[in-house]
């Protein structure tokens, strides 16, 4: 499963619990699921009523003893009318007795089985989700395992859908079944449709019969064993493209709409798996792949069995493709789970690095094979500051068997943690003995369950190597290094002396370390070993070093403050090779811009730099008030803003220009306002709003009709500055429609425009929006950002009075209140 972190500074979500509650189920030790029964078969065959939201259901459910005879199975049925559950002998239905408490089915088999007896149960049941009460988490915003998305057709914006979620434990809504992830069995599912719908399912679609009655019974057949979490179904109006992998089918399911820009939003899978297959040393192991992107999702995408669930935030226009595909990175997470999650599956949720680090880990690993190590680099290193951007997240092991809630194990040390510990195993390993690892791992567990000590021991068999030091400080321990690095240079002794200070709580880490030492034209690495918390290292050398190195290879996870001279870092941009060697010298050099010719000339350079991500860093980080800045930038920047290769750095070098507010640049915007990129389209589109505010009004009426993403924002901040009532309903809809990112970003223009409308049946909900989203994502600081919002409109409507009728102060007076309340709801908010 993917989480779409919303990024406000921090990339956390938490949610609220009273401080003894949280006490008392963090006391409570998580153990694996005990199997009594194990699931050999599951056939479904069920219809939906779209009305009352119900999913009827008749299922045949074949289960054995696991060791131990029983003449008991429980199941999990959560919110069902159960009808009828029997006990199958050959075409009898033996009635069974049972219990059932609205959450689990207690049966009573009859008799005892032993471990080589099979048996089928019989269940005839009503699943009706929208009436099961259970609340979502940060992590799955809901958890009714099955979604009637505008059943009644009344929204005429969104379309007619059904679609399951079932991580963690929800497929037990729609179905009874033991759902438990150290579960597997395989699967036949009969659903039985509108015709004019299309269905999907795990699995080979084995056969379709139209029945008299307008419908369509579409049967899917998964012959290969996974858990009930990765069961799925969806139906709705689909577009179906068909593409292929050597000779597996491969498909991709879209609204109509965007059903032309299927292949260039999906069209890379078929190279991911190719490259993945080749990579793990086994040929993706399913009978097929398809991709379906649905509305109104509880989380970001998910992977079941063959059929991975996208939400709606993937599929973009040809023109939203041109600076971005959202969803590459996703699509890459979501197929690495078909081996890392659903081949071998977490035997617990406590485990569940084995699924979550790996897809994690297979977004950086793709971007380095498709679009170059830094690319590859720079995701790696972006996934780490989101970690260690969670505080609340230094405290938790990556295997841990005390949680709130089995969601609560989704989250920044699951993910991005684990995904670069994963990645300094693979650095510490070796490429070839890594991959080995992985293989043996997942053949040694295939479709069946595994955990870190297993893939522990895998590694160790190819590699030869102790690993328990390794999982001990980093799987089944909290935190990080927090690293101090202090330079000494000793003519006399020509001796270059490395302090390396662990300057966190506890025991220190133990760290393999490439140190690189340049001096005198040459690189001399050297591999040592990091044990104390305080290591002093001495490297003999001929001359002062250029440039010292520490973690050369830039792997390590760890909260670093590296105390090298800005000569040393100036150098290290034009001579170390790896993204975060440039990144920290750009880091570096910032602030020191005006002052230092070396930090200057840094700060150039990496407007040329090879790779785009630091390129539009640099663009950005340009202090153009400086005279010999501007001199050496602004050529740079012409050029770019007409002929770089990236829409999104031609973008940032129109956006730096327009900072200049120079007249003679307005033909750069008017040419660029030319363009099928939105984000240039937006860049230019404030360009002229700089220097001719009216001129950029007109456009923004002209543009409005086909706006998305960056300039759905330019015309918005337009309409703020100069727009009034009738701009309304753009901004509105605007907003309705923008994520929570965009929301905020919003949040001052549309305050603005609020600031001159007197109804407060359009002002009062919309203030009350703005405080629901400040509350909601208060952990990244949007309250602060919204008070002082809030105060400035409250000023404003203050000094309104003074001039208006009574009508109008009545209105206004409602305002203030609101808005006072607001600010006081937010200031005081926990």
């Amino acid at each position: 499963m993917l989480l779409i972190a919303v990024v406000f500074g921090l990339n956390v979500q938490v949610y609220a619990q009273d401080s003894e509650s949280r006490d008392t189920l963090l006391e409570t030790y998580r153990e694996t699921a005990e199997k009594v029964n194990d699931l050999v078969h599951t056939k479904l065959e069920v219809k939906f009523d779209y009305g009352k939201r119900y999913l009827y259901g008749k299922e045949w459910i074949t289960l054995k003893p696991h060791f131990y005879s029983t003449d008991s199975l429980r199941l999990d049925a959560k919110g069902m009318d159960i009808k009828n559950v029997s006990l199958i002998e050959g075409l009898r239905l033996i009635p069974l007795k049972y219990d059932y408490d609205g959450k689990q089915l207690a049966v009573r088999l009859g008799r005892k089985f032993n471990q080589t007896e099979k048996y089928t149960v019989f269940v005839d049941y009503t699943a009706k989700p929208d009436e099961f009460k259970v609340k979502g988490s940060a992590a799955i915003t809901d958890a009714k395992g099955l979604y009637f998305i505008n059943p009644d057709g009344k929204d005429k914006d969104k379309p007619v859908q059904i679609w399951t979620q079932g991580e963690t434990e929800s497929a037990s809504v729609w179905f009874p079944t033991i759902d438990r992830p150290n579960q597997k069995s395989t699967a036949e599912i009969g659903m039985t449709v509108p015709s004019k719908y299309v269905s999907l399912s795990n699995g080979r679609l084995v056969s379709q019969k139209n029945n008299t009655d307008g419908t369509r019974t579409d049967t899917w057949k998964m012959d290969l064993p996974h858990s009930p979490y990765l069961f799925m179904m969806a139906v709705g109006d689909f577009k179906i493209y068909r593409d292929k992998w050597r000779d597996k089918e491969v498909n991709y399911y879209l609204e109509p709409a965007y059903a032309p820009y299927a292949k260039q939003i999906f069209g890379l899978t078929p190279e991911m798996i190719e490259f993945f297959s080749k990579k793990l040393g086994i040929d993706f192991p399913w009978n097929k792949y398809s991709q379906i992107v649905v509305r109104d999702y509880v989380s970001g995408a998910m992977e079941n069995t063959t059929a991975t669930l996208h939400g709606d935030y993937v599929q973009s226009t040809d023109r939203e493709l041109l600076d971005e595909n959202r969803g590459e990175n996703v699509i890459s997470h979501e197929l690495f789970h078909q081996w890392f999650g659903d081949y071998v599956t977490a035997e617990s949720w406590s485990n569940i690095t084995v699924n979550e680090s790996f897809a994690d880990f297979s977004e950086a690993l793709w971007q380095e094979y498709k679009h170059g190590k830094d690319a590859g680099d720079a995701h790696g290193y972006k996934a780490m500051e989101t970690y260690l951007n969670s505080e609340e997240s230094f405290s938790k092991d990556l295997v841990r068997f005390h949680y709130r809630e089995r969601e609560d194990m989704f989250d920044q040390v699951s993910y991005q943690k684990g995904g670069r510990i994963l990645n300094m195993l693979r650095n510490y390993l070796g490429e070839d003995a890594f991959f080995r690892g992985l293989n043996l791992y997942l053949k040694q567990n295939a479709f069946k369950n595994g955990e870190a000590h297993q893939l522990r021991l895998a590694l160790e068999e190819v590699s030869g190597k102790d690993l328990n030091w390794f999982f001990n400080q980093w799987y089944f321990r909290s935190g990080h290094p927090v690293l101090k690095i202090d330079y000494k240079w000793n003519e006399d002794s020509r001796t270059q002396q490395v302090i390396i200070q662990q300057e966190q709580a506890g025991e220190p880490f133990i760290l393999p370390l490439a140190i690189d030492v340049y001096s005198g034209g040459k690189k001399e690495r050297h591999a040592v070993w990091v044990r104390n918390k305080t290591d002093t290292l001495n490297f003999a050398v001929a001359v002062k070093p250029d440039l010292v190195n520490v973690d050369a290879d830039k792997v390590i996870l760890a909260q670093k403050t590296d105390n090298k001279p800005l000569a040393q870092l100036v150098y290290q941009y034009f001579n170390a090779p790896l993204y975060a060697d440039r990144l920290e010298s750009i880091d570096a050099c910032i602030e020191k811009q005006q002052q230092d010719p070396g930090a200057r000339n840094v700060i150039l350079a990496a407007l040329k730099d090879k790779f785009d991500g630091l390129r539009i860093k640099a663009i950005n980080s340009l202090d153009l008030s400086d005279p010999a800045i501007k001199a050496g930038a602004v050529p740079v920047l012409l050029d770019l803003s007409e002929n770089d290769p990236k829409t999104l750095v031609r973008a940032a070098a129109i956006g730096a220009i327009a900072s200049l507010k120079d007249p003679s640049n307005r033909a750069l915007f008017d040419e660029s306002l030319k363009s099928r990129s939105y984000a240039i389209q937006a860049a230019a589109l404030l360009g002229v709003t700089l220097i001719n505010p009216p001129d950029a009004f007109n456009l923004a009426k002209g543009l409005q009709n086909d706006s998305k993403g960056e300039l759905t924002k330019a015309i918005v901040t337009v309409y703020a500055l100069n727009g009034g009532a009738e701009q309304l309903n753009y901004i509105s809809e605007a907003y309705d429609k923008a994520p929570p990112q965009s929301k905020v970003e919003m949040i001052p223009a549309y305050i603005n425009i609020l600031s001159g409308i007197n109804d407060s049946k359009i002002v009062n909900p919309r203030i009350n929006d703005f405080k629901s989203l400040a509350v909601k994502y208060k952990k990244y600081g949007v309250d602060e950002f919204v008070v002082p919002l809030f105060e400035g409109i409250q000023q404003r409507k203050q000094s309104q009075l003074q001039n208006a009728g009574p009508e109008v102060k009545e209105e206004l007076n409602q305002q203030i209140s609101v808005i006072i309340a607001s600010i006081k709801e937010l200031k005081t908010a926990n």
